[in-house]
């Protein structure tokens, strides 16, 4: 089938616009294999062989470019091979990364070979003139090599007959502005999410306009971003794999003669060769970092330049600090700051209030492989280049015509909005030509940013006076205020010392959501509005905050509706299961005053209860809400959490135990189960794992152990609760797990199996 039948309108304008520096995303993974070739030198080859919408022209171009790495990739183990390969046959095709230096003793160029470990090699002056790459950071590059060997005692007998390089060598930044000019802002941002590799159809406009932030280190110079999030979000990826330009140091953890300059031999370090330089895993209270490079990272970070002896020295690269959190948001901000993961040594306010953007890696969802492209975007490499040379152009005044930043703001505030607004600008609108309404979102998500910087610092440092981050447009006196999404999400968490704060909040969230409220009330029949404080028992975890509807309403409304269904053979004393504790409960004033979490713990009740088969309306909120409210520990042992409909059902668990928790504190989940079947032992760990991952997110701690011999079935909780469960979390009759089917989705639809539960209490 021909390729075009299936491209959208961005991929044909792309592919029609501008196919000599286009290629089809997908087709790196389909050739790289075992190679370490990073993925810009991959998709230059591709956009050579590959780039027509022909699909028998670009298999064709695959197998090409599959032969070419096979066949000349140098492999760090196998460079004694090639080397005696070169030797024996006389001259060999490899592909290498390059270095050139000169040697002023002898007036040649000489080539380093990173791979293949040999130097010294002879490069002809005309090469360095037509690549000037090679004398800076090197380039990769398919070379002919031949060995001449002479038994001169100093001669090298390797010899570079022809280099041809495997990236960009120059970029064409008129081509590129004229390309943009075909496109709407819409259409571009889409085209950047391709050329990184992610489809855009699957992202928000926020999540795509962050995503942009990650790449402004490499278009704005001396920019300095910081994310903390979860694992697997791809914090590190575009630092290491996007540009040739960027240096991802992995560990956190550098010294100063690396990084900056060796005062023995005076050579400059990390920063004065590269655009970016990412540390990877910054994260971590264990890590530690001698002072002197804090302080000159820290003098760096402010005036782009560092000292050692007695020189001052300048560099342009800029700095990203990316790592991983360990608790979720509202955790962090009920007993720390969004700071807390860093090293003690960079818990400095000094050294904090030099980042100029908090990128939030609590927003960006995990990696799927559905969330990659199929479709076509710009070659890596081109696009890092253009990114090098729009370093030189400066739109951080661009706004100033049309919006004016509070005057509380610090030069510092301004200044890394001003940064974080020209690399957007730059990215998006690369020629400055916007709109005061295409300008105004960029704004906001630049001074966003930045406020969530600085009301951290104002946490970890008392001393520091907070500014309101706010601007007014241009011919109105009235201040438009920027909220970040977790101040709007944990009001009360976020200022917890400042009740005013959470106030105002919440009367502008009142007036927002009130008509919304009452329609659903009148709708439901409820008429019941509820205030909670941190999001306890919410949902959502809260994301409406002071006037939010409890979780759950309408399940639990329902099922009580069709309690009488409940065929209970004995009960001891009421039950959840029972369907009474759904009924109303008449509230007495004083009762009032209990938290919803501290409600559903007061039905818990002590007591045996018998399911006949086939019946409907049991959930789990029914069977443990009231006995898992509040808890901070709870042991599930479950020998049947192995098939994928079982570690379902444990899912659907956790997320009761969400509703009813409080989500500012965690909650440890422990699960002892068997291991299943020999064959589908990694499957059932895959399950396990990802829900470890997932709920780790919302707060949910989740650790598992396999143990073979208990059969026993249990939940016990930290509250003094012992649930004995007879059939354990399977209590469902199989059925379609079709997501259009209504049982997927709505566990009181479902027809149970016969089963057996009772309730016991320790305290």
């Amino acid at each position: 089938m021909d390729a075009m039948t299936d491209m959208g309108t961005l991929d044909r304008s792309i592919t029609d616009v501008c196919p000599e520096y286009t290629v089809r995303k997908d087709l790196v993974g389909a050739v790289k294999g075992n190679a370490l070739v990073p993925t810009y030198v991959l998709e230059y080859l591709l956009s050579k062989y590959a780039t027509t919408t022909d699909q028998a022209s670009i298999d064709a171009g695959v197998d090409r470019v599959r032969t070419i790495l096979a066949d000349n990739y140098v492999h760090r183990e196998e460079a004694n091979l090639i080397q005696s390969k070169i030797r024996e046959k006389g001259r060999y095709q490899v592909i290498d990364k390059v270095q050139v230096a000169l040697n002023e003793k002898t007036d040649q160029y000489e080539a380093t070979f990173e791979n293949l470990g040999i130097s010294r090699v002879i490069v002809d002056p005309e090469t360095v003139r037509k690549n000037p790459k090679l004398l800076v950071t090197g380039i990769w590059c398919l070379c002919m090599l031949v060995y001449a060997y002479s038994g001169e005692k100093n001669e090298v007998p390797w010899r570079l007959h022809r280099l041809m390089p495997v990236q960009m060598s120059h970029d064409d930044r008129e081509h590129y502005l004229a390309v943009r000019e075909r496109f709407t802002a819409g259409e571009w941002i889409d085209l950047l999410m391709q050329s990184v590799g992610f489809n855009p159809s699957l992202f928000s406009d926020r999540a795509k306009l962050l995503h942009l932030v990650r790449m402004i280190p490499f278009v704005e110079r001396n920019y300095n971003l910081i994310e903390l999030g979860p694992k697997g979000t791809g914090k590190s990826h575009i630092y290491s794999e996007f540009s040739p330009h960027g240096m991802l140091i992995s560990g956190g953890e550098v010294t100063v003669a690396k990084l900056f300059v060796n005062n023995t031999t005076g050579r400059p370090g990390l920063v004065g060769f590269w655009d970016v330089v990412a540390f990877d895993e910054f994260a971590g209270r264990a890590k530690k970092a001698g002072k002197d490079l804090v302080d000159i990272m820290k003098n760096y970070m402010a005036n782009k330049s560092f000292s050692r002896g007695v020189s001052v020295m300048q560099a342009e690269a800029s700095m990203v600090f990316v790592g991983n959190t360990s608790h979720n948001v509202p955790y962090m901000l009920k007993n720390s700051d969004l700071f807390e993961e860093l090293p003690a040594q960079y818990h400095d306010p000094a050294f904090l209030d030099r980042i100029h953007y908090y990128l939030p890696g609590w927003e960006f969802e995990q990696i799927r492989s559905e969330m990659f492209t199929h479709g076509y975007g710009f070659v890596v490499d081109y696009l890092a280049e253009i990114l090098h040379n729009q370093r030189d152009v400066d739109y951080g005044a661009a706004f100033e015509r049309y919006f004016t930043l509070s005057s509380t703001l610090s030069t510092r505030d301004k200044d890394a909005i001003r940064k974080t607004f020209s690399g957007l600008m730059k990215l998006i609108y690369p020629s400055g030509n916007a709109t005061p309404e295409q300008m105004e979102p960029l704004l906001r998500c630049a001074i966003e940013g930045r406020k969530r910087v600085k009301d951290q610092l104002c946490r970890i440092d008392s001393t520091m006076a907070e500014v309101d981050f706010s601007y007014t447009r241009a011919g109105s006196a009235d201040p438009i205020a920027v909220r970040t999404l977790e101040e709007t999400d944990y009001p009360d968490l976020y200022w917890r010392d400042r009740p005013d704060a959470v106030a105002s909040i919440a009367a502008e969230d009142a007036t927002l959501f009130a008509p919304q409220l009452a329609t659903a009330d009148s709708d439901t029949g409820t008429g019941v509005v509820e205030t909670a404080g941190a999001g306890a028992g919410t949902d959502d975890g809260g994301t409406m905050p002071a006037v939010v509807v409890q979780p759950n309403d309408a399940e639990q409304t329902n099922d009580a509706a069709r309690s009488e269904s409940v065929n209970v053979k004995a009960v001891s004393v009421a039950s959840p299961a029972s369907g009474e504790t759904s009924q109303p409960i008449a509230v007495e004033p004083e009762e009032r005053k209990l938290t919803p979490i501290e409600r559903w713990a007061v039905q818990a009740k002590e007591g045996h209860v018998e399911f006949r088969e086939d019946q409907r309306g049991v959930t789990y909120a029914k069977l443990f809400g009231p006995y898992v409210a509040g808890a901070r520990e709870i042991t599930i042992k479950d020998p049947y959490i192995r098939l994928p409909h079982q570690i379902r059902n444990f899912a659907e668990f956790l997320e009761t135990v969400f509703n009813y928790t409080d989500r500012s504190d965690e909650v440890h989940v422990h699960l002892v189960t068997k291991y299943t079947e020999t064959q589908y032992i990694d499957e059932q760990v895959d399950g396990l794992n990802k829900l470890q991952t997932m709920f780790g997110q919302l707060g949910i701690v989740f650790t598992y152990e396999f143990d073979d011999s208990g059969h026993d079935r249990s939940i016990v909780t930290d509250t003094g609760w012992r649930v004995i469960l007879g059939r354990g979390l399977d209590i469902y009759q199989p059925f379609d797990s079709n997501w259009l089917n209504p049982l997927v989705r709505q566990q009181r639809l479902r027809r149970v199996k016969a089963f057996e539960i009772t309730y016991v209490s320790s305290k």
